[in-house]
Formats: C-alpha cells, structure tokens, sequence
C-alpha cells in the first residue's frame, strides 16, 4: 500500500545541516496496524510527515498504491490526501471557533463531492457518537476536555473514510485510561473496515498493542 525508498530528510539550521532521516525504506501492507517507537529527535514525526504527503523528502520516494506522491502537483497531493488519508496530531489543530461537529465533518466539506450538506452533517454525528461524544456535538474545542479533544479529532481524520490514518502521538497528552480510549477507538476500526493504522507513539503501552513495531533511532530504522 505505501512503500518509501530510501528516505533522507535534511533542514538547514544557520551554516549547519541537520540530517533527521538517513535512508529510511519500509513498506506498509493494506489493513495493517503499525507503530514507530524511538527517542525524541530520532526522526519519527518526520517520517510520518513524509509517508503522508505532508513534507518532501531531500531524497527518496513514497509510493502510494504505486503513485510517486512527490511528482504530483502540490493540489493533486492535498486532493488524495483529502480523500484517502487521515491524520491524528499530537496538538489536534481543531479549529476553536468550530463546534465539534463542525471540526469533523470539515474535510468533507472541503472535498469535492456530490454529498449534500444535511447527509455530511448526519455522518458527523454518527461519527461523534461512535467515539462516545454524542452529547458533545455544538461544543467548541475550549468546551472539551482533554481526553475528548483527541476523540474529535479521531473522529475528523475518519471523516472521508481514509484507507490510512496516520497518529502522531495522539495519546501523547493523555492520561492512561483516555490513551487506551483512543487506541481502543483506533483498533475497533481497524477490525471493522481493515483500514491501516500508522502510529507514531513513547509509549510502550499503546506500542504493544498494534501488530507491527518499526524503531528509529538516529533517522534510521534499527529493528
């Protein structure tokens, strides 16, 4: 499903170059669940910016489902990442003057289909129950606490119904008990739509639950 050969990131910081990712190849099967573990600064949040169309590798390719997302158009990549990919942030980026339905149903609004309004609304919601927010849904972010801020934004990233979601250290900061909701909520999917999950995650907890553990350490895949 996605493929990356041989990644190298660099970012130039005044006369010094800072080298995050250091050839970094991996595939990703169709319906896996997956987490890359490693110590801050070892490049993960790059790498997954990078597998998900958001930041261009100084080297290297990503393929998904055999398309070079880095020869496409700067439009044509935000469009399939609309389409077919969901993020998680660790700072969520919900939007504070949107209500919680509004934040989720964004995207679909965003993208160009024939949906009615009234249709993508009546999906937000369902989307928000399922995540346990039903009674949740006018509430602004400022509204939410912090184990339900990340439960909208999980909701969001499901919105367009991805064939990937991507979670950068969605449980980050959270306690253990809205952590496990939110892997919970993520795993759930995945045994229900077969949708892959790609999480960037410390904890050894959350690690420990998905299928398949990739360490980086240093910009490189060590295991």
């Amino acid at each position: 499903m996605i493929k990356a050969i041989d990644i190298h990131k660099t970012y130039k910081q005044a006369d010094n170059i800072l080298h995050v990712l250091k050839g970094v190849s991996l595939s990703i099967a169709e319906g896996e669940v997956m987490a890359i573990v490693g110590p801050s600064g070892a490049g993960k949040s790059t790498l997954l910016h990078n597998l998900g169309g958001l930041d261009l590798p100084s080297q290297g390719s990503v393929e998904f489902f055999g398309q070079d997302l880095y020869t496409l158009p700067e439009h044509k990549r935000a469009a399939l990442r609309n389409e077919h990919i969901g993020f998680v942030f660790q700072a969520y980026h919900l939007l504070p003057e949107l209500t919680a339905l509004e934040n989720v149903i964004l995207p679909a609004l965003v993208k160009n289909n024939s949906r009615k309004t009234s249709v993508i609304e009546l999906d937000g919601v369902k989307l928000l129950e399922e995540v346990g927010l039903g009674t949740r849904i006018t509430h602004r972010p400022s509204q939410l606490s912090g184990g339900e801020q990340p439960r909208v934004a999980t909701a969001r990233a499901l919105m367009n119904n991805p064939k990937v979601i991507f979670c950068d250290e969605p449980t980050g900061n959270l306690d253990s008990a809205s952590g496990a909701m939110v892997m919970d909520i993520l795993l759930s999917l995945n045994a229900r739509t077969k949708q892959t999950v790609v999480v960037v995650t410390h904890d050894e907890r959350i690690a420990k639950r998905v299928g398949r553990i990739i360490n980086i350490k240093d910009g490189q895949l060590v295991g």
